[in-house]
């Protein structure tokens, strides 16, 4: 786990110092030693800032040479089965200089190129390039754990750096991509538009899509291919329930097993839901020896509704985990609010993400370098309760009987006023679907959810807005089932979000976290679940209460809520020092033009967007 850079160019050479200034803003990525290389040419430099994880040597030092230096690598991130690959090569004859997953990913380039990505269990973004064919390749994992952005002067350069302040530092001027910024006002997870998934924030600054490759070639010329995705085809309609849950069971306890493999100390983010209980509980599952000394790091909230104490106390107790709390506080959370957006580079949804930035302090306080933690699962297993509607809506077309089984056990369980029909009362039946259907839209497309032109744009500047008039929105309906959209969950939009703010937030305080459900063979293999093995009964993720309920506190088994890091973040953004910091965002806004001086509303929906925007934006 560390941090990368890169430069390309074509018709000048490249400085040492521009490397290194991009991999000087990234210190916290990687605190334990830099290197950077520049070919004989001058015409292409790479740079590396690494925490060491796996093979703490200076043989494992980057940026990384092989075959008499031929080809050249800069790598972030952890290849998992870096050991039986290791055994596959040295089989061919391949002799290794060092115990690290790099030379391994290396090796196996320099033997299979662009093939190689099909073998690799792991989260990565690398860059490899070859002195012999004059080419740069660039890939990054299937699900973009790990972040890889780029600049392109066509004709000029190619610059490519794990974080978009790189780019900065490098040069590359800092503007508004408007688009996204309206979208983001309209709607806070609206940060990327599956249209052009390449965008970012800013304009002119790319991101290299999950599942991913690319080569830059002596002529800066750019070739792009996808080399991994789902299908949503392989349906296994026949096996038992009993067989999905074994087998389930069977995948993620081998995902589990192969990332904890580690030269420093592993511990665990505990939330006290399903997913990341089950990931202690698999840990403990493999302690018979008790060689593990299991440490798990959580965030509290005290006198809160939402406070999840009780369940992580029972998983805690199962496991004889050693626990660690934070206490997140409106005070530390406007202390490191600034600081976290700097991180974060682009603007986010809440608070919570602050409640998992305090886990990561805390982890780093103890000493424990690597973490473990249950983030994937949900848009896998149909872990949130919006995916009900969908899922219900489906059955009332496909499977009558069954869909009103599944209705009246959701009404028992949740909610027993739920309803798919429209109930006009003060509203039209179309306002009332909206507001239905509208959080299934947030978590689904990066796109405005209502009109431009309707009240929740009034906060905004009406020169700025104007240039959206009418562009963009959304109607209520949607056309697919369950199944497509979990795909978009994963693949396009929803889980890109909740990664990004998990490395953002684990590397600036060095920290590396460690995502078992995002092993893609386990997410290939539950989508070939058929969907009442997700949804049944009123439970979510059923299939996996079903795998894991043996070794799981029964509390944490059969949970009909879910939470998550869920702060108090109404009453955190009503303290002086918030308000504080809101009236200069909001000012800063005012004086670009894109925050209306005389301004209808400003809900706490604004006010938030105000702080992060302004704070993340060149203003």
């Amino acid at each position: 786990m560390c941090g990368i850079a890169g430069i390309v160019k074509l018709q000048k050479e490249v400085e040492h110092f521009e490397i290194k200034n991009m991999t000087d803003v990234i210190a916290h990525r990687g605190p334990d030693g830099e290197g950077h290389w520049l070919n004989a040419a001058k015409n292409v430099a790479l740079g590396h800032r690494r925490l060491s994880i796996i093979d703490l040597s200076n043989n494992a030092a980057q940026p990384m040479h092989f075959s008499n230096g031929r080809f050249t690598i800069t790598f972030n991130g952890e290849i998992y089965n870096y050991l039986e690959l290791r055994s596959q090569l040295v089989a061919q004859g391949i002799q290794f200089q060092s115990q690290s997953d790099t030379e391994v990913l290396l090796a196996l380039y320099a033997t299979k190129k662009e093939a190689c990505l099909q073998d690799l269990d792991g989260m990565f973004a690398f860059a490899i390039w070859d002195e012999e064919e004059k080419k740069l390749f660039c890939a990054r994992d299937r699900f973009g754990e790990k972040p890889l952005h780029y600049f392109f002067n066509e004709g000029k350069e190619f610059v490519f750096s794990s974080e978009i302040k790189q780019l900065f530092s490098y040069g590359v001027p800092k503007e508004n991509n408007d688009k996204i910024l309206f979208n983001f006002f309209l709607n806070s997870d609206a940060l990327h538009d599956p249209r052009v998934p390449e965008e970012t924030f800013f304009k002119n600054i790319c991101r290299l899509e999950p599942a991913h490759y690319l080569t830059i070639d002596a002529n800066l010329k750019i070739t792009k291919k996808k080399y991994w995705d789902l299908d949503l085809n392989k349906l296994d309609s026949k096996i038992s329930i009993e067989d999905a849950a074994a087998k389930f069971y069977e995948l993620l306890l081998k995902s589990v097993e192969i990332r904890l493999r580690s030269d420093v100390p592993v511990g665990s983010s505990l939330s006290g839901g399903l997913d990341s209980s089950t990931i202690v509980c698999l840990i403990d599952q493999q302690n018979s020896n008790n060689a593990i000394k299991q440490k798990t790091f959580s965030a509290r909230f005290n006198n809160f509704e939402k406070d999840e104490g009780y369940f992580m106390q029972k998983v805690i107790d199962a496991t004889k985990a050693e626990s660690f709390f934070t206490y997140p506080n409106e005070k530390a959370f406007a202390d490191d609010l600034i600081k976290m957006c700097w991180h974060q580079e682009e603007p986010f949804g809440g608070a919570s993400v602050f409640a998992q930035w305090e886990v990561m302090k805390l982890a780093k306080e103890k000493g424990v370098t690597v973490l473990l933690d249950g983030q994937g699962a949900d848009e896998s297993l149909a872990g949130y309760h919006f995916y009900f509607h969908t899922y219900l809506k489906e059955l009332k077309k496909a499977n009558s009987p069954l869909y009103k089984t599944e209705l009246e056990a959701y009404r028992n369980r949740h909610n027993p006023n739920f309803s798919l029909e429209p109930i006009a009362h003060n509203k039209s039946a179309t306002q009332h679907l909206k507001d239905i259907i509208r959080p299934i839209y947030r978590k689904v497309f990066p796109l405005p959810a209502l009109p431009v032109n309707g009240s929740s744009t009034d906060f905004l500047n009406p020169d700025f807005k104007n240039q959206f008039s009418n562009k963009e929105t959304l109607s209520a309906e949607h056309s697919g089932g369950l199944r497509e959209q979990l795909y978009v969950n994963n693949c396009v939009i929803g889980l890109n979000n909740l990664l990004r703010f998990a490395d953002r937030n684990s590397m600036a305080f060095s920290r590396e976290m460690r995502l078992p459900f995002l092993s893609h063979h386990v997410v290939e293999f539950l989508f070939t679940l058929p969907n009442e093995y997700k949804i049944h009964d009123g439970w979510t993720k059923f299939v996996m209460r079903k795998a894991f309920e043996n070794i799981l506190p029964t509390e944490i088994t059969w949970r009909v809520d879910k939470i998550g890091y869920e702060p108090p973040q109404k009453k955190w953004m009503q303290s002086k020092e918030i308000e504080a910091i809101t009236t200069d965002a909001i000012t800063k806004l005012e004086q670009s033009g894109i925050v209306n001086k005389k301004r209808k509303t400003e809900g706490a929906k604004d006010r938030w967007a105000a702080i992060v925007v302004a704070n993340t934006m060149k203003v």
